[in-house]
């Protein structure tokens, strides 16, 4: 009974010096003998003597007493040396004792060599990453969005407050412990720009628990489609996307894909995913294996966005934005049009809009603001030309300076080279021009010379890019059969401006409408060429999703010159715009039936039954038996005939 008396007065912390260690038998927390496994059953303390085989609760219950197994205990038995020394830190500093964690029955007790913190996870349950806005985990990897944070958003302060918010901040860091303000001012000396404010603001609704994420599910289910090919799709995109058209930074992000993951906004990666899944046959090896479901993939990725900008908008979520609007194939202009709308708030909100280069903020956040900037910049443009919507961003709004190669440095990849997207940037900013032109009300104000603009922009260009956009040479290149379509869809949009504006004049000269048009069809014509000689490395190249967009208006324009200005005694079937408009479709059918060309989808749905109809309709009433250009334009066709053969645009997204 010595005994058990011994065990009823031991001390009941890890504090035991060596000496009690030798009288008694240490009590079960201390785990030098772990209970036995009936006790563990009955989840009751275990108390046995010091040479005893059994426990006293065995002995009452009557059950077999069985200890794990003794080469477990033994590897766990600290060394004499190791326990003077913890008692000595013990005595100096005493802890508070935590109670242990009962291990499940049968369960086999890896030894541990390292008694370092306590585990949060188990080694078989993968630790659930809490997603941030480009955040690292450690301080290991240093992002390059100094101003982004983990609970907070910075918030750009308005020009109205701005002044009196110098005066606030310059007090406050004068006074000792008084709150700062996140103030950017221009590094360079002597500086015109004023210092730029930031406050901020709380990412996520009050009373949001901090792992409730809904797009990192979707991202999980997205990852097990992809697998295991999802590494093979990241590198893709670099090669073939961001190189011609960079949002990311290569080496930031595949060194946080590779060592800190969790740190990516799921809703980026979901886009990531699907973007790339456009380019899925066009590899070498993945060509060989069965695309995941590219609709259902598409959706789930545009239920992270609406996720991430519920919980916690940022940087990153504009940049998902961006993948998800400029993703293929085309099918919600609404969406994206909505998630747009999003990206250009957030910009605003987080200053994108302004010219970082005086700022004392890390190099590489201010490139990287700036490419991000300019890719939303010529999507607002491009949507806006293609959606026949006013852009959301107006010129005098923002003064982020056009990047240069250094800019780009980091985002050259394959054949690409940064002129390509500088070009595409120039380009855009003529666009802009036109589109003031086009969805302006009142036309108050000088007329501005939009060809001029247009020729300026050609005569800067020199080397590759100008033999490219004058007789498309060099097509091989990433990202260069884009440009040049895009130039070639300006040139047409120009010209159909200047034919509109000669038609609104009272007094029309006959030879003036017909060079102009002639014109037109010219570069209408030269569209079609383009379209017509695509091989397979074109056509599984970049593309601004637009594109589809430019087709569908490049048949509507041979379309309307053939019903006002070719019809002849036997209809549309010696029309050459008319047969024109029948190649392009029928080179665009060859690209989606052997390639799976998406683009072709939308002028294909629109215009293949139309032009089937025009060229099958033989109307002699009416007819001039003039074989030159009817410059008058007074033949029209029956609205009713016309319902008929011209289907509403809602109608085409519901049957791609």
């Amino acid at each position: 009974m010595s005994n058990l008396r011994g065990l009823s007065h031991a001390p009941q912390h890890g504090g035991t010096n060596t000496r009690n260690e030798k009288q008694h038998e240490r009590p079960y927390r201390s785990h030098v003998r772990p209970a036995c496994l009936a006790c563990r059953r009955r989840k009751s303390r275990c108390k046995a003597e010091v040479d005893a085989g059994t426990c006293l609760m065995c002995r009452v219950h009557g059950t077999e007493c069985t200890f794990p197994a003794e080469k477990r205990r033994k590897s766990r038995r600290t060394p004499r040396h190791e326990i003077s020394q913890s008692n000595i830190s013990i005595t100096k500093k005493p802890i508070a004792h935590t109670p242990p964690v009962p291990i499940p029955s049968g369960t086999a007790e890896q030894p541990q060599a390292f008694a370092g913190p306590p585990r949060i996870f188990e080694p078989d349950t993968p630790a659930q990453p809490i997603y941030s806005d480009w955040t690292p985990s450690n301080a290991v990897v240093d992002t390059p969005l100094s101003l982004e944070a983990e609970k907070d958003n910075p918030h750009i302060l308005g020009p109205t407050v701005m002044n009196d918010s110098h005066v606030l901040a310059d007090y406050l860091s004068s006074v000792p412990g008084g709150p700062g303000m996140r103030t950017i001012r221009p590094v360079e000396p002597g500086s015109s720009s004023s210092p730029i404010i930031f406050t901020k603001v709380q990412k996520r609704p009050v009373g949001m628990v901090l792992n409730s994420n809904p797009a990192l599910e979707k991202l999980q289910v997205i990852e097990k489609l992809v697998e295991p090919w999802a590494l093979n799709l990241v590198n893709i995109y670099f090669e073939k996307v961001n190189s011609c058209f960079p949002i990311l930074d290569r080496s930031t992000f595949q060194q946080r894909y590779t060592q800190a993951k969790g740190c990516i906004s799921p809703a980026l990666l979901a886009c990531l995913y699907a973007h790339t899944l456009a380019f899925w046959r066009y590899d070498p090896q993945l060509s060989h294996t069965r695309c995941p479901d590219t609709r259902y993939i598409w959706n789930m990725a545009s239920d992270t966005i609406y996720s991430e900008l519920h919980i916690s908008p940022g940087i990153s979520t504009i940049t998902a934005i961006l993948l998800n609007i400029g993703g293929r194939p085309t099918t919600s202009m609404v969406g994206n049009g909505i998630q747009l709308g999003s990206a250009v708030s957030l910009c605003h909100s987080l200053g994108l809009n302004r010219n970082p280069m005086s700022w004392d903020i890390p190099q590489t956040e201010k490139y990287l603001r700036i490419k991000i900037w300019w890719c939303v910049v010529i999507h607002d443009r491009w949507l806006s030309l293609a959606y026949g919507t006013p852009p959301h961003i107006r010129r005098s709004q923002y003064d982020v300076p056009v990047p240069t190669p250094e800019y780009l440095q980091d985002t050259e990849g394959g054949s690409a080279t940064p002129e390509l997207f500088i070009a595409l940037v120039t380009l855009t900013e003529v666009l802009d021009s036109c589109l003031e032109h086009v969805y302006s009300i009142s036309m108050e104000g000088p007329a501005v010379n939009l060809e001029l603009q247009l020729n300026k922009w050609f005569e800067e260009l020199t080397g590759d890019l100008r033999k490219l956009i004058l007789r498309g040479a060099r097509l091989q290149i990433h990202g260069a059969s884009n440009l040049r379509l895009s130039y070639l869809s300006v040139r047409l949009l120009l010209q159909r401006i200047s034919l509109d504006r000669v038609r609104q004049k009272h007094e029309v000269s006959p030879e003036d409408l017909a060079n102009r048009t002639i014109d037109a069809r010219r570069t209408a014509e030269e569209i079609v060429d383009l379209v017509r000689e695509l091989q397979e490395f074109e056509l599984g190249d970049f593309w601004l999703p637009v594109a589809a967009f430019t087709f569908s208006s490049t048949v509507t324009f041979l379309i309307r010159c053939a019903i006002e200005t070719e019809r002849g005694p036997v209809g549309f079937s010696e029309s050459s715009s008319l047969r024109m408009a029948s190649e392009f479709l029928s080179a665009l059918r060859s690209h989606q039936q052997n390639y799976e060309w998406d683009l072709a989808n939308i002028c294909l749905a629109q215009h293949a039954e139309v032009v089937e109809n025009l060229l099958a309709t033989n109307t002699a009433e009416g007819g001039s038996t003039d074989e030159n250009i009817d410059i008058d334009g007074s033949f029209t066709l029956d609205t009713t005939f016309m319902d008929t053969i011209l289907p509403s645009i809602w109608d085409t997204f519901q049957n791609i």
